[in-house]
C-alpha cells in the first residue's frame, strides 16, 4: 500500500540536504501512494526514510512509525492475529520488538520494510516477494527504494533486487531468514488433496475480501476460481478484463461467459493500437525491464488497473496459480522437457524467478495507479501445501492436463467451458502479442537482431522487440541497472 525509500549514512556522519533528496525518492514513485506522503529524518541528520500511501480505508492506511526509534517504515499488509483495533504497521513493531530480526519468521503476509534501530539499518522482504526493493551503496551511504528508479542519481553501480525472504542489514550484510509455513494436511491421495486445496484457496480468498469489490478476470482458470468465491462473500462484486479493441481475443469471450455466470457488473476495456504505442517508454519506465514477456504483459495489466482506480482502490488477481500447480504450458508440456525431473527443475525456476518476472509485472501494472493487489493463490497454506502435491497430480494423465488438481478442485463451481480451457499467456490471451509485433516493426527493422544480438552485459535478445525496449531502457537507467532484468521464458 506505499512506496518506501531512504537514505543512511553508514559512517554516522551528517548528511547534506538528506530529507530533500528522499523527497525526489519519493516522487518517482508518486504513482504508487498518491494519499500521504510521509519524510523523517533522523534526529541525529545520519539518515531520513520516506514513504508516500494510497489509502484503503477513510482513515490514513499508517505505513510508518517514525516517531521514535526503533524508526520503521513499512509495505504491505499481514495477516496474524492481533488486538482489536491495531494496524499492520503497529502490529509490526510488536513484532519486531518482541523477536528482533527474528520477527520475519512470524509473519504472515505480504510486505517489504525498513528499519532504523541505534546505528542500524535493516530492510527486509516476505518469502514471495510480489512487493519489490531494491538497494545499493554507493560513497558511504546506503539507499533503498521500493522501485529501482528511486535509486538513479544515488547508486550507479552496486544496485540490487533483495532477494525475498531476506533481510539486509548494514552491521551484518545479507542474508537469509527461516520463512513462516503454516501447518497443513499430508497429502493422502488425489481426492484428499483435492479437498485439502479447496479449503485452502476458499480460506485465503475469504482473509483478503475486507473492503474488496473488485476482481480482476482474464477468463482464465485461476481469475475465474477468484471470482466465483469472492462472490459467495460480496455478492456486490464487480469484475473487470483487458481485451485489444481490433478483435475478440480468447479472454474476452470467456471473461463475457464468466461474468454472465457470475451475473455480476462486467467492466471491459478495449485496449487501442495508440494505447500501447504510446505507453511503450512508460511501460519501461513502470516495469525497470525490457523482457518482452512481461512488457506486454504489463501494458495488458495496466490498462485494467487505469479502468478499475475509478471504482476501487484495490482488486483481487489469479496470480501465482501457475506456478504452483503446473501452468504455463509452453514451457511445462514443450517438447524441450527431457523427463519429470527436467519439468520440476522448470516449474521450481519459475516459481524462483517469479518475484522479478510474473510478480514485478504484477505489481508494476497495477501499483501505477494505484491499485493494490490481493493474491489468494499466493497465501502460505496455499504455497505450502503445493509444494506437497506431486508433479503427476499438477500435470496429469495422458493429455497431461495443466493444472489438473485446482480444475477439479473447482470444476463443480464452474462452466465447463472455463474448467476444460487451456492456458494462455496473459498477452497472448488479450491479443496483444500480435499488435506488439506489428507497432515496433515500425520503429525496429526486425534484421537489426542480426547486428544487434545482445545487451551491453551480455543477455541475448530474444526478439526484435527486445531492441526497441532495451534502447528505452538505457535511456532511462544506468547501464549497470539492465543486469535486474530477468528473462521469464527458460527457453529463450
Amino acid at each position: 500500500m506505499a512506496a518506501i525509500a531512504g537514505i543512511v549514512s553508514t559512517n554516522r556522519e551528517k548528511l547534506k540536504q538528506v530529507t530533500a533528496q528522499v523527497e525526489k525518492m519519493i516522487e518517482l514513485m508518486r504513482h504508487r501512494g498518491p494519499d500521504n506522503t510521509i519524510i523523517r529524518t533522523l534526529p541525529d541528520g545520519t539518515a531520513a526514510l520516506g514513504a508516500a500511501e494510497v489509502n484503503l480505508t477513510p482513515a490514513r492506511t499508517q505505513c510508518a512509525a517514525v516517531a521514535t526509534a526503533p524508526y520503521i517504515i513499512f509495505d504491505g499488509e499481514l495477516f496474524n492475529e492481533r488486538a482489536e483495533g491495531q494496524t499492520d504497521i503497529e502490529l509490526f513493531e510488536e513484532y519486531y520488538l518482541k523477536y528482533g530480526k527474528s520477527c520475519f519468521s512470524y509473519l504472515d503476509g505480504s510486505y517489504c520494510c525498513a528499519i532504523l534501530d541505534g546505528d542500524e539499518a535493516i530492510i527486509a522482504r516476505d518469502p514471495v516477494g510480489a512487493r519489490p526493493l531494491f538497494y545499493g551503496t554507493e560513497d558511504g551511504l546506503f539507499c533503498f527504494s521500493t522501485e529501482m528508479k528511486g535509486l538513479v542519481g544515488h547508486i550507479r553501480f552496486d544496485v540490487h533486487e533483495l532477494v525475498p525472504g531476506h533481510i539486509y542489514s548494514t552491521k551484518e550484510g545479507f542474508k537469509s531468514f527461516d520463512p513462516y509455513v503454516p501447518e497443513t494436511p499430508e497429502p493422502e491421495g488425489l481426492e484428499h488433496a483435492t479437498g485439502v486445496l479447496r479449503e485452502l484457496v476458499i480460506e485465503a480468498v475469504k482473509k483478503r475480501m475486507k473492503g474488496l469489490n473488485a476482481v480482476s478476470l482474464s477468463g482464465g482458470l485461476d481469475s475465474s476460481i477468484a471470482a466465483v468465491i469472492a462472490k459467495e462473500f460480496n455478492p456486490d462484486l464487480r469484475l473487470f478484463t483487458g481485451t485489444i479493441e481490433s478483435a475478440e481475443a480468447p479472454d474476452l469471450e470467456n471473461a463475457k461467459l464468466m461474468a454472465d455466470f457470475l451475473g455480476l457488473e462486467h467492466h471491459i476495456y478495449r485496449i487501442t493500437e495508440s494505447d500501447i504505442s504510446d505507453f511503450i517508454p512508460q511501460a519501461v519506465w513502470y516495469l525497470e525491464s525490457f523482457d518482452e514477456d512481461c512488457i506486454s504483459g504489463l501494458i495488458a495489466n495496466y490498462y485494467v488497473s487505469r479502468m478499475v482506480k475509478a471504482y476501487s482502490d484495490s482488486i483481487m488477481v489469479g496470480e501465482g496459480a501457475d506456478e504452483l500447480f503446473g501452468g504455463y504450458r509452453m514451457v511445462l508440456k514443450s517438447p524441450k522437457v527431457t523427463s519429470d525431473e527436467h519439468r520440476e527443475e522448470l516449474a521450481k525456476r519459475l516459481l524462483d524467478i517469479a518475484y522479478n518476472t510474473a510478480l514485478r509485472r504484477l505489481d508494476r501494472a497495477w501499483m501505477a495507479n494505484a491499485v493494490v493487489y490481493q493474491t489468494p493463490f499466493l497465501d502460505p497454506k496455499v504455497l505450502a501445501f503445493s509444494r506437497k502435491i506431486p508433479m503427476e497430480w499438477k500435470i496429469h494423465g495422458e493429455k497431461q492436463t495443466e493444472k489438473y488438481i485446482l480444475r477439479e478442485a473447482f470444476k463443480d463451481m464452474l462452466p465447463e467451458r472455463i474448467y476444460n480451457r487451456e492456458k494462455l499467456r496473459f498477452a497472448m490471451g488479450v491479443g496483444i502479442d500480435d499488435v506488439m509485433d506489428g507497432i515496433v516493426s515500425k520503429v525496429v527493422d526486425p534484421g537489426r537482431i542480426a547486428e544487434l544480438p545482445k545487451s551491453y552485459y551480455g543477455m541475448p535478445f530474444a526478439t526484435f522487440k527486445e531492441i526497441y525496449y532495451y534502447e528505452e531502457f538505457l535511456r532511462r537507467f544506468p547501464s549497470a541497472y539492465e543486469k535486474q532484468t530477468v528473462r521469464w521464458d527458460p527457453f529463450k
